[in-house]
């Protein structure tokens, strides 16, 4: 479906937006689409490799002889 859209397509998306929302919130959309994506593919990546949210949030356990030195 996206494979379509081309340059022209693509523009008329952006002057849509642009009147819809303005010129002011338009990096504030881009941003949050972005961070959306990024922990879309975060997510997607820890289910695919079996990790949790929960295992990567932990910290690591120091190990008391390097701490010593």
């Amino acid at each position: 479906m996206l494979q379509n859209i081309g340059i022209p397509g693509l523009v008329l998306i952006l002057v849509i937006a642009l009147i819809i929302f303005g010129p002011s919130k338009l990096p504030e959309i881009g941003r949050a689409f972005g961070n959306t994506l990024k922990e879309f593919k975060k997510t997607t990546n820890d289910l695919v490799h079996g990790e949790t949210s929960a295992e990567s949030s932990k910290p690591q356990a120091v190990n008391k002889s390097e701490s010593k030195n």
